[in-house]
């Protein structure tokens, strides 16, 4: 099946000079949930601006659903449902009237069945007729989904859609956001939240300094760069390493009380039988073993980093 989106070789230098995006290419699944993660000006909003329409490319082609996205403008961007950072809602309109007006932009046929599906669905219906000064910061990013989901797009961008929302709220808006996968919608998500991301996304893709570094399904990633920890409490604290434990690649915490062996999860744990032989045989007693794995957070600051050193290189 060929991707619901492509990106390819699109870049933006604005008129001081500024190259915004250089040469990011992409391409997203159809059904797919895909985190767009990097650093504050990465380029992340910008490519989610040229891909909608709000920000002319300066190269390079975008296609939606098999339309180009510069010639065939209003069936790729019919396409798209966009949720922007900024709340910008019309305070004294009616949550309804909102989201029936956002349907008509695209010129959708009236369907108040359709648009009421989309307002329970999003636990709205019951603030239907509410103003929208009268919403909770939350219910407002609700209605901003509504707004986007209003003229049935295939592809939904939510552009840190929880920002400023507490956990709870944040929490009930990743269930909002697998219901939408499952109803069909593909959904794209900027956050800052690495967490989010790691729950959220089936596939992460890094974008720094306006290019996409990588795109790869989460969980391979992971695997692929994780680091694992394997972390043994001692019965008593050591003053130093004995060496026969030294060949095992493993390191004393300050404190002497806990071994430590850090090991490339894809390349598999270490001998766990001959490490643990080998601390029995210099008499010290286990209190607990355990393994940690590296975040996605430390996946993604590792790469970030590694891409400004290299290109700090060449320069």
């Amino acid at each position: 099946m060929p991707p619901i989106l492509t990106a390819d070789h699109v870049s933006k230098v604005y008129d001081s000079g500024h190259r915004a995006l250089d040469g990011a290419s992409l391409e997203i699944e159809d059904g797919e949930i895909l985190a767009l993660l990097g650093p504050n000006g990465a380029g992340k909003t910008t490519l989610i601006s040229v891909i909608c329409g709000l920000v002319s490319p300066s190269g390079g082609t975008i296609t939606v659903g098999g339309h180009d996205a510069i010639r065939e403008f209003r069936a790729a961007r019919a396409l798209i449902g966009l949720v922007p950072q900024e709340i910008s809602l019309e305070p004294f309109e009616t949550v309804w009237n909102t989201v029936r007006f956002s349907r008509g932009l695209f010129g959708k046929p009236r369907d108040d069945a359709r648009l009421e599906a989309i307002l329970r669905d999003l636990s709205l219906w019951d603030k239907k007729n509410a103003p929208i000064r009268a919403l909770s910061g939350g219910m407002k990013r609700r209605v901003l989904i509504a707004k986007a989901l209003s003229h049935e797009p295939r592809v939904l961008f939510l552009d840190e859609p929880t920002a400023g929302v507490d956990v709870e709220l944040r929490k009930d808006m990743w269930q909002v956001v697998r219901k939408l996968q499952q109803s069909g919608v593909t959904i794209v998500l900027t956050t800052h939240y690495i967490e989010e991301a790691e729950a959220m996304a089936d596939r992460v893709a890094v974008i720094n300094k306006g290019r996409i570094l990588l795109v790869e399904e989460k969980t391979a990633l992971m695997a692929r760069m994780g680091r694992k920890e394997l972390r043994i409490d001692l019965g008593s604290p050591l003053t130093e390493l004995p060496a026969a434990l030294a060949r095992f690649g493993l390191t004393l915490d300050p404190e002497g009380q806990r071994l430590i062996l850090v090991y490339d999860g894809a390349g598999g744990p270490p001998p766990l039988v001959d490490l643990v032989k080998a601390i029995e045989a210099e008499g010290l007693a286990i209190a607990d073993m355990q393994t940690r794995q590296s975040s996605l957070e430390e996946i993604f600051v590792g790469l970030v980093a590694d891409e400004d050193a290299a290109r700090e290189d060449a320069a």
